[in-house]
């Protein structure tokens, strides 16, 4: 079981790399392994610390069940134990969460990504109940808490944590948006125990306040950006995380992130890696919004090409 302090860096939120005809009701089969295969171990050559596969971000709502095998099991067999992998298992049915772990204990996933049942907005307790009991039936995977607020319709309060961390195979999460307070009453429940990602855009100050790591969807766009942010607040360079954030954030043209199921589009539009189409029902999107995915792709490219010599230069010091 891997431990909170293995727990740091950069976590890619991938994407469930789709086929062509995901964007049909009548699809069955919709995972493109290999271009998925290709895209992992291209981030993990590149130096992503830790992956996670089926949230928001990776369709967790929108996969079937032997899909979700097929994802699964494909991303095991690339990462191959090089970095840490958790398999996501949200679901809004925590019995068929039970499903999903139940097969991923029998794959070398490092843990799973575990959001609340969130078709009905939760009790503080029921959560902390659902968490407790999926770390006692599943005592070997490393459960990593997936917090999303918006989509999972239930904010963790702090308090929660106090019980959370009674259980040692809870080791980490994926937070959302804390305010800074919050953050760091947090820190002073979790430290040592919980290690907590936090958006790319809050590592400066939230690493300096305690985080581990932040974590990224964009990184499947090029992740030199992002990891040389990760190295420059390692470094203590305050200021330089500061302004890199700012390139991340965007310039006000366009390049921002592209919100809701339309997040992945900019990905589409990069040579970075073969992520594939939304899947319906997501499938139409005005030419505001595909114009807008575009300039994001652009700008991040731009940013690739910015920061990639850096961060391999300091890739490369590290080595040595």
């Amino acid at each position: 079981m891997i431990t909170a302090n293995e727990l740091n860096g950069v976590l890619a939120m991938m994407p469930a790399f789709a086929t062509p005809n995901a964007i049909e009701i009548s699809a069955t089969e919709t995972i493109a392994v290999d271009n998925l295969k290709e895209g992992v171990d291209r981030i993990v050559r590149d130096g992503i610390n830790n992956i996670a596969t089926t949230g928001t971000y990776g369709e967790c709502y929108n996969l079937l069940w032997e899909e979700f095998r097929t994802l699964a099991a494909a991303t095991v067999d690339a990462v191959n134990k090089r970095v840490p992998l958790f398999i996501g298992c949200t679901s809004p049915n925590p019995r068929e969460v039970v499903q999903k772990m139940n097969f991923v204990k029998d794959l070398a996933a490092d843990g799973v990504l575990l959001g609340v049942p969130y078709y009905e907005t939760l009790h503080v307790q029921d959560a902390i109940k659902f968490y407790h009991e999926i770390a006692d039936m599943f005592p070997r995977l490393s459960i990593l808490i997936y917090h999303n607020p918006g989509n999972h319709k239930f904010t963790i309060p702090v308090s929660a944590f106090k019980e959370l961390i009674k259980k040692p195979n809870i080791v980490g999460m994926k937070d959302s948006h804390r305010t800074t307070q919050a953050f760091l009453n947090l820190q002073k429940i979790v430290k040592g125990k919980i290690s907590v990602f936090v958006n790319q855009t809050q590592l400066y100050p939230y690493f300096e306040m305690g985080a581990a790591g932040c974590w990224s969807t964009e990184v499947w766009m090029g992740p030199w950006p992002v990891l040389y942010l990760m190295e420059m607040l390692k470094r203590g360079e305050e200021q330089k995380a500061i302004d890199i954030i700012d390139d991340l954030i965007g310039d006000g043209s366009g390049g921002k992130p592209v919100p809701g199921a339309g997040n992945k589009r900019p990905a589409e539009y990069t040579d970075y890696c073969k992520v594939g189409p939304t899947r319906v029902p997501f499938v139409t999107f005005p030419e505001s919004e595909l114009a807008k995915a575009k300039r994001r792709a652009e700008h991040w490219m731009k940013l690739n090409a910015k920061y990639r010599p850096l961060a391999e230069a300091a890739r490369n010091r590290s080595a040595a």
